[in-house]
């Protein structure tokens, strides 16, 4: 309830049956302090007894969260989110269905080759019989998959960009948009601590080592950033926790005021080589 309508409840000046009215008031409204709403209400009219009071005020408040839920799903970081998962569903069934061409294919012909540029070439020729015409028609079917794949990953690496510029810039997109995905939304990513961002992607090695089972993990997906993946083993672990510090720093200065910050790029680079050259010199 706003300042000017203090004193006259929650509804003053909404139509009873106006029910998208009534929520945006309960979005925007505020009070100075807690009042007998139910009582006002009627008082002014608004409602007829209490008992409609709460009916309007329960219609409004779930009218209230769908169009809060319909907003947080239509946000650019959920978009990315199911781009990205898209992708690498598409990846992973187009890797699926092209070892099924392979195997398919290698009982007609022993020169058949395997994977999804074989599926590609295999999609392309002209079938002579009803069987060639199905493992063709499969080839095809991985081959859409993989453009498909290919078509959402330069969605991806354009979203990222523009959603997460600094955790864009320091990952590379396809990483970044993997990082919020599990996380779930940005806003999550930027509060999560650097060393919960560090093993994102490794929970089942995570709940291993908690349940004594094995090791701490020292990286999730993170590792396949090169500033990982190419630093020497015995070193991994400190790359591990550089990245994953200016990760969380990256993704909290995206999410809280979006403003690039190319000083990140330069700190992180400058500690990566200082790490590697620690171990070269060991």
């Amino acid at each position: 309830m706003t300042n000017d309508t203090a004193g006259t409840g929650w509804f003053e000046s909404v139509p009873p049956d106006d029910v998208d009215a009534a929520a945006d008031r309960i979005r925007t409204g505020s009070a100075d302090a807690p009042a007998d709403w139910p009582a006002q209400a009627v008082e002014d009219g608004a409602v007829d007894d209490e008992d409609a009071y709460y009916d309007a005020l329960r219609a409004a408040t779930r009218s209230a969260a769908r169009a809060e839920v319909s907003a947080s799903e239509r946000a650019g970081d959920k978009q990315l989110v199911h781009a990205v998962r898209s992708m690498d569903d598409c990846e992973r069934t187009a890797n699926e269905l092209a070892e099924r061409v392979a195997e398919w294919a290698g009982s007609r012909d022993d020169d058949a080759g395997t994977g999804i540029e074989y599926a590609r070439r295999l999609a392309g020729i002209d079938a002579d019989d009803p069987t060639e015409r199905r493992l063709v028609s499969l080839a095809e079917r991985v081959a859409d998959l993989a453009d498909e794949r290919d078509a959402l990953r330069g969605f991806v690496e354009r979203q990222a960009a523009e959603v997460a510029p600094n955790l864009s810039a320091l990952a590379g997109p396809v990483l970044a948009a993997r990082l919020i995905a599990l996380a779930g939304d940005l806003e999550s990513l930027a509060k999560q601590p650097s060393g919960t961002v560090q093993v994102l992607g490794a929970e089942d090695a995570l709940f291993a080592h908690l349940r004594g089972r094995g090791p701490s993990p020292k990286h999730g997906v993170i590792f396949t950033h090169e500033y990982v993946r190419g630093t020497d083993p015995d070193e991994r672990g400190s790359a591990a926790r550089a990245l994953a510090g200016k990760l969380t720093i990256a993704a909290r200065v995206d999410h809280y005021s979006g403003d690039r910050k190319p000083e990140l790029d330069a700190e992180l680079d400058e500690r990566i080589e200082r790490i590697r050259s620690r171990g070269e010199d060991e």
